[in-house]
């Protein structure tokens, strides 16, 4: 029992299994000295667990009378992380996860000591996380099944239904799935149109595991693959723009539609398509940093008149302007 977990597992072990022990005899059984003992009784009080020191010669240690040990211990970092957790995963649009979400926290303020079932619930109760509002409610036994073929390398059969509702038939060779801007999302190989596709699972109307096995390529990132995917979308007018500035300050303030970068000479090269062009020149206003619009002349055009509009808005007065007049009063609401 070299490693020092082991070892405290191993004294709460002990501890359970008799009504008291001796101090002495408890850090030999382990094979560590009193001081490392005593710092093995404190780690365990730490963890909520009630234990009574008695001082002479009959003394020892032993469980508080009545303790019954839970079947799950967290110390309050992991309790934090399971709270994280179960907030964070009533954002990810799963139709039925909520009355297990529910259940789940139930259990855990029933079985936790103290100290954790208190940071759980403060949690609970001054934290919200902003996943990012589910656009679609996903199946969430279908997540579970492709969770499956992803970690046992066997396609699984699907029926998926396009955006116009017809229902095709394919083997599907998942290689992970990604929850982005509200929707669930499965990346893999598509063996209908023999190349790599990503789905949206809420397209999905059934899907098994079959016995087929399947390779999934080394290094693979499936979250990477669905950023350029999204960003790569044939759209109506291609943009290529100049942002002066780093590529992990393009990559934080970016978001991923508008499309892909890469460094260049004087700063990082955006290059994606629109189908609104106001909206995407919208979007490159808000960026902190300087940014040149190559192409197309629409676009530059449209950051400059959204420039000037708001220049109108709040800006000062144009130069040789006279005086602004004062606003007229607002005329007393007559009650009706």
């Amino acid at each position: 029992m070299s490693h020092p977990t082991t070892r405290v597992l191993a004294v709460l072990e002990i501890l359970q299994s008799q009504a008291q022990i001796g101090g002495a005899e408890l850090a030999e059984r382990v094979g560590v000295d009193r001081r490392t003992l005593r710092r093995y009784i404190a780690t365990l009080e730490e963890m909520g667990i009630p234990i009574t020191t008695e001082q002479g010669r009959y003394g020892g240690y032993r469980l508080v009378p009545g303790f019954k040990l839970p079947p799950m211990m967290f110390t309050d970092e992991e309790a934090q992380a399971l709270s994280l957790g179960l907030i964070a995963a009533r954002g990810l649009g799963l139709a039925d996860a909520a009355p297990a979400i529910e259940s789940v926290q139930a259990k855990l303020d029933r079985v936790l000591p103290g100290a954790p079932r208190k940071t759980i619930a403060a949690l609970r109760e001054s934290v919200a996380l902003q996943t990012g509002d589910a656009r679609a409610s996903a199946d969430a036994k279908l997540l579970r099944v492709l969770s499956e073929s992803a970690q046992s390398r066997r396609s699984a059969s699907l029926r998926y239904r396009a955006a116009d509702g017809s229902l095709t038939s394919r083997d599907f060779d998942t290689y992970g799935l990604v929850f982005r801007t509200g929707r669930w999302y499965v990346v893999g190989h598509c063996h209908l149109r023999k190349g790599l596709r990503t789905l949206r699972l809420d397209r999905v109307a059934h899907a098994e595991v079959g016995p087929k096995p399947f390779s999934r390529p080394e290094g693979f990132d499936a979250s990477d693959y669905l950023s350029r995917a999204l960003a790569t979308l044939p759209r109506a007018t291609p943009v290529e723009v100049l942002l002066r500035t780093d590529p992990g300050s393009a990559r934080r303030e970016l978001l991923h539609t508008l499309g892909v970068t890469q460094p260049c000479e004087g700063g990082v090269l955006l290059r994606g398509s629109a189908d609104e062009l106001e909206w995407y020149a919208r979007e490159l206003m808000r960026l902190p940093f300087p940014f040149e619009v190559r192409s197309p002349p629409e676009l530059r055009s449209m950051v400059a008149a959204l420039a000037r509009r708001l220049a109108q808005e709040h800006g000062e007065p144009p130069a040789g302007a006279g005086p602004e007049r004062p606003a007229p009063a607002p005329k007393a609401c007559r009650r009706t």
